[in-house]
């Protein structure tokens, strides 16, 4: 009597358990094996192929809800105007992109509409031609970038005599007054330089002040 007491209850038990979900029936919101035929039909569309339609079976396995009891309040939010107005054009809301979904495309894009495409960008694509630099009008004071080009020697290489009783810390003071190389060598030009160096600017007398380089612009000439 005490087992068939409990077979019963070991009977009982199984018949509660919870059923383990069929894996194989795909992921996302359509059934993969819908999406690989879509998929291949267009692919043949696009190389020429012949188009091959296949009916397809409903797919089985769908969720029905249980009816409500009686007198019972339905649980759960409310659809949002957001959700109910989606695809509705005019509206100004913004809605979810569906250019992930192949159904969604298809319906709008075709083979034709590809190629009207492409030939509009190709249209549409112009080739801009270099143009010369204007040149400069007026006195602008002096161009450190013609003279970087007029110039041949090193950086460092005596050009110009100097005077000996210069020493380097006034040089230093007097080219941290400009703050860049740049504007020292204008300031250096426009004040008779590069023979003369009023400001103590240039004691090596290499025609370059305050350790100003000409090679860059040298450089961009010669490619």
């Amino acid at each position: 009597m005490r087992s068939i007491a409990g077979l019963v209850f070991v009977a009982g038990v199984a018949a509660c358990a919870p059923q383990v979900p069929d894996s194989g029936a795909g992921v996302g919101f359509d059934n993969y094996s819908e999406y690989q035929q879509r998929r291949a039909e267009r692919d043949r569309q696009l190389s020429g192929g012949a188009v091959q339609t296949a009916t397809l079976a409903p797919a089985s396995g769908g969720v029905t809800a249980a009816p409500a009891e009686p007198g019972t309040r339905p649980r759960g939010a409310p659809p949002s105007e957001a959700a109910t107005a989606a695809g509705a054009p005019g509206t100004g809301r913004r809605q979810i992109s569906d250019e992930q979904s192949f159904e969604a495309v298809a319906s709008r894009e075709s083979i034709e509409s590809d190629r009207q495409r492409i030939e509009q960008q190709r249209e549409q694509y112009r080739v801009i031609q270099p143009e010369p630099v204007p040149q400069r009008t007026g006195n602008t004071g002096p161009n450190i970038v013609q003279y970087a080009l007029s110039t041949s020697h090193l950086p460092g290489t005596q050009m110009y005599r100097r005077s000996r009783w210069v020493t380097s810390g006034s040089n230093a003071r007097n080219c941290a007054k400009y703050g860049a190389a740049d504007i020292a060598q204008e300031a250096f030009l426009a004040n008779g330089g590069p023979q003369k160096d009023r400001e103590n600017l240039d004691p090596d007398g290499d025609g370059f002040a305050c350790g100003w380089d000409p090679s860059p612009f040298r450089r961009a000439v010669n490619r």
